[in-house]
């Protein structure tokens, strides 16, 4: 143990005590040198003898005629305290401040001048003293109570010695803060991303703490230079300039209010910066990923921009990036933003659309063919905002042994302010939806009417024998009872109930494709899970909308009804066939269990892990698009060469990595062009990370090239047709090839069975080896050369393969291999 340990108290050792509980009712001389004291100490710091070090001291304090003077003349006059690292001289002031608690004494009153001689030389003591020093001196000497003046003039001159967190922790310690100028002292500690340090300048004082929010916020306005407040301080030399963006210092703003739970309205420039955020959300979900309607945009952009100015032209400038003039016209139209800086073609679109009558919502709007519909009619969903209409459906929704369907919807945020109350609640029943408005059917609250809503709730999620679906279902009951009180034990009441998230993670592990995924616009979530069961995603176009509005528009109305409903869907696709998307033993045991099964169950079906591993391949019959072998494109790993060659000959696209080459290489290529990646080992789940779901599979390296291959195609549900079959050059991708007639592959044939040919020198061998060393017009040509050069005298260069044709002629590969187009395995790989 470390006799420098503060929590170590002699006064607590029984060692240390007499009978009578006095630990120094020793007898013990008195007018004891102070340095002698110290001296006598020195031997059992070197051999850290805790118990009797201390003994020792508790012994001489008692000693010493006047142990405040005593320690500052053991300061005075020692140098050890002044070096880094723990010293004696700061163990005996730690101590001394104990002994001084244990046993009061009588102490020079405040503001004698016995006392501020005492202070004095404190402060001075102060000037050079290590942080395990401060503390024990300021309470000793009681220096938080003592004249400020050299106190400040000592901060100051820490401040103007480029010591910034020492003045900063000194000013607290001594409580000094509104004594001292605030930007003054927290600016130089900002700049240096030690915020923590700051927090703890402004604890407990709820003026510094808006003043340090205002400071913050201050940085983040529109136009400001970060690097303006750094050339005033020059002393600061790690300055953290990328910790000091708009965007981090508006994270960092958003925290403190809430650690001091002040109104957002303080900081101005903060909610700014926000709403430009949500801007660049909004403008990439409408523009790029395309999965938010017009109306609901705008609707959100107009509550963000309103008329700042500033956010007026930054959201010009996000419009403007995109390179489809009729739809940045819409969104100007829409929201009344000023032209003066449109470009040409953006403003010619505008006045078009101004002058045509009944303008119709974007171009680029998803067909309903694209998306999964919804199975029953229209008048089958029943939107429920009164107990009264409810209680109607009572029977419906806790019928013992069925299968329901639960969501929730709530108004999008995207500023400070915490996450909003939900504002539906969807059950779907087989061949029906109930929409249930949550803020009338609560309110008001402890009426009869939201008591009786609660109580059917409370039993719906609390029976057995109804099997409750949900995606993420922990989650959305947290959010159901933060926002009202009335159902905040929903989580807990949760019985008999099935996450299809944990299923989809489960389907996820076998890397099951999601066809159509491109970049940001592909599905994700639910939609995604219910591409790959259904064949089809969710149209996602109404999620942020508003939902708080009523009435709720027809859009709404049908989205939230088919977000709950095809829960029921998935299931019952996952129990007709468990199998075909890899899940465990156990888990599709689960989901077979039929109704009546379901009612005598206690507990939820509990989840297992899957036992399929990131190597398997779904089964024969997943609902996925067809795809056509030469359209097929793949990046592979230079693990994989055999099965990019078994590829290529039945033609796909196959690229692969050369020797050493990283395998983030992969992942760009894959992104820039379109490809999918096959990998193998380590590199899988870094690689798959990198790109969509379904982008990237692991192959099993146990199995031949030919087995791999028919893996994948099965895997991608690739379709080859006799036409593909050697389409593709198996050396270098090359889908060009040059006609060569029966005769003359005859001579080719015989040639590359005899690589030796009539010639004694080797040259066959040799120009195996030495591929594209030598022009047609060279001398001295093999017997092969010479066929060459007549079978492919007229023939473009540009026909032949790549790597059968080298410039000026010479072959690059084994003749043998261009009996199949330059393939180095033999035809006849079929799958």
């Amino acid at each position: 143990m470390d006799p420098g340990d503060p929590a170590c108290d002699p006064a607590s050792d029984p060692a240390t005590r007499d009978p009578t509980g006095d630990p120094t009712a020793q007898s013990v001389p008195t007018g004891q040198d102070p340095l002698l004291f110290l001296q006598s100490l020195q031997m059992l710091w070197s051999t850290r003898e805790l118990r009797q070090l201390r003994e020792e001291a508790w012994r001489g304090f008692a000693a010493l005629d006047d142990p405040l003077t005593s320690l500052l003349d053991m300061l005075d006059g020692s140098q050890g305290w002044r070096g880094r690292g723990p010293s004696l001289e700061a163990w005996v002031a730690c101590e001394l401040k104990r002994w001084l608690q244990t046993r009061p004494r009588p102490r020079p009153a405040q503001g004698s001048p016995g006392l501020k001689q005492l202070q004095a030389r404190a402060v001075r003591v102060l000037a050079e003293s290590p942080p395990s020093l401060v503390e024990p001196l300021v309470s000793i000497f009681q220096l938080q109570d003592a004249d400020r003046s050299p106190l400040l003039a000592h901060i100051h001159r820490l401040h103007q010695e480029g010591r910034f967190k020492e003045a900063v922790v000194l000013g607290t310690k001594l409580q000094l803060q509104p004594d001292l100028d605030f930007e003054t002292m927290s600016a130089p500690l900002l700049l240096q991303d030690k915020v923590h340090l700051v927090e703890r300048y402004v604890d407990s004082l709820p003026d510094l703490q808006q003043r340090l929010l205002a400071l913050l916020d201050s940085w983040c306005q529109p136009g400001f230079d970060i690097r303006v407040v750094a050339r005033w301080y020059p002393q600061v030399t790690s300055v953290r300039l990328e910790r000091l963006s708009p965007r981090e210092l508006s994270r960092q703003v958003l925290r403190l209010l809430e650690r001091y739970g002040l109104d957002p309205a303080l900081c101005p420039n903060m909610i700014t910066q926000q709403h430009l955020a949500a801007l660049r959300y909004l403008c990439h979900k409408r523009l790029v990923e395309r999965s938010l309607s017009q109306e609901s945009w705008a609707e959100h952009v107009q509550g963000l921009v309103g008329q700042n100015q500033w956010l007026q032209e930054q959201l010009l400038q996000l419009l403007t990036a995109h390179n489809d003039a009729a739809v940045v016209a819409r969104c100007v139209l829409d929201l009344s933003l000023p032209t003066e800086q449109l470009p040409a073609t953006v403003a010619t679109e505008l006045n078009r659309l101004r002058l045509q009558e009944g303008t119709t919502e974007a171009p680029f709007e998803d067909r309903e063919d694209d998306h999964y519909q919804l199975p029953i009619a229209r008048e089958d969903i029943y939107f429920l905002a009164s107990w009264e209409a409810l209680s109607r459906h009572q029977e419906e929704l806790l019928q013992p042994g069925q299968v329901v369907g639960v969501d929730l919807e709530w108004r999008p945020s995207f500023c400070a302010g915490g996450r909003p109350r939900a504002s539906l609640m969807q059950v779907a029943v087989e061949g029906r939806v109930f929409l249930l408005d949550l803020p009338k059917l609560l309110s008001p609250a402890g009426g009869p009417a939201p008591r009786a809503f609660s109580r059917l709730v409370s039993r719906l999620l609390s029976e057995p024998s109804v099997t409750k679906l949900g995606y993420g279902m922990a989650g959305d009951l947290r959010s159901l009872g933060a926002s009202y009180p009335a159902l905040a034990h929903a989580e807990k009441q949760l019985r008999g109930s099935l996450d299809l998230l944990q299923v989809h993670k489960q389907m996820r592990v076998v890397d099951m494709p999601a066809p159509g995924v491109d970049g940001a616009r592909g599905p994700r979530g639910l939609s995604l899970l219910v591409q790959q069961v259904l064949g089809k995603p969710l149209d996602k176009t109404q999620q942020l909308s508003n939902w708080d509005r009523r009435p709720l528009g027809e859009g709404q109305l049908v989205y939230a009804a088919t977000d709950a409903y095809c829960l029921l869907e998935v299931y019952w696709a996952l129990c007709r066939e468990p199998a075909r998307f890899h899940l465990s033993g156990d888990l599709a045991r689960s989901l077979r269990l039929g109704r009546s099964d379901r009612s005598r169950m206690q507990e939820p079906p509990r989840l297992q892990k899957a036992l399929a591993s990131p190597r398997q391949v779904p089964a024969e019959g997943v609902a996925i698009p067809e795809v056509r072998a030469r359209a097929f494109r793949v990046v592979c790993d230079s693990m994989l060469q055999g099965l990019a060659r078994s590829l290529r000959c039945l033609g796909v696209d196959v690229l692969v990595l050369g020797a050493g080459e990283d395998h983030r290489r992969a992942a760009e290529v894959a992104r820039q062009e379109g490809r999918v990646i096959l990998t193998s080992g380590l590199p899988y789940q870094k690689l798959r990370a990198q790109v969509g779901a379904g982008r990237c599979l692991s192959v099993d390296c146990s199995l031949r090239a030919r087995q791999q291959a028919k893996a994948v195609l099965r895997h991608f549900n690739v379709r080859v047709t006799p036409a593909d079959i050697f389409s593709r050059c198996q050396a270098c991708n090359c889908d060009q090839y040059l006609k060569v007639s029966k005769d003359m592959m005859k001579q080719l044939v015989w040639l590359g069975s005899h690589p030796e040919g009539p010639s004694s020198t080797g040259h066959g061998a040799r120009w195996r080896h030495r591929r594209g060393s030598r022009g047609l017009g060279d001398t001295g040509q093999t017997p092969t050369e010479r066929v060459l050069k007549q079978g492919l005298a007229g023939w473009s260069p540009q026909l032949r393969c790549r790597a059968a044709s080298p410039p000026p002629g010479i072959p690059s590969r084994p003749l043998k291999e261009f009996q199949t187009g330059c393939s180095s395995t033999a035809p006849g790989l079929l799958l």
